[in-house]
């Protein structure tokens, strides 16, 4: 991550915008110190809704039941 001075900042901010649509992250600081982060902007995605695919898939019944051999194989005899 690159870090450039406030003075630098607002003199090319231009040129740093461009850098950071490109997907580069730069920090800002003044005097020595960060102050703040310029980083690609990414869209928030909508939140997933509970039953969107209800009717489109199905688990089958035997999902979870587990092979005897495989289940000595992998997890020893028990």
């Amino acid at each position: 991550m690159d870090t450039i001075n406030m003075h630098e900042a607002k003199t090319h901010l231009s040129k740093i915008i461009d850098r950071v649509a490109k997907g580069e992250t730069v920090l800002i600081g003044k005097a020595g110190e960060p102050l703040a982060v310029l980083s690609p902007y990414r869209p928030r995605r909508e939140p997933r809704k509970a039953g969107a695919l209800k009717g489109r898939i199905w688990i089958a019944e035997d999902f979870d039941s587990v092979d005897e051999t495989i289940a000595r194989d992998f997890m020893g005899s028990q």
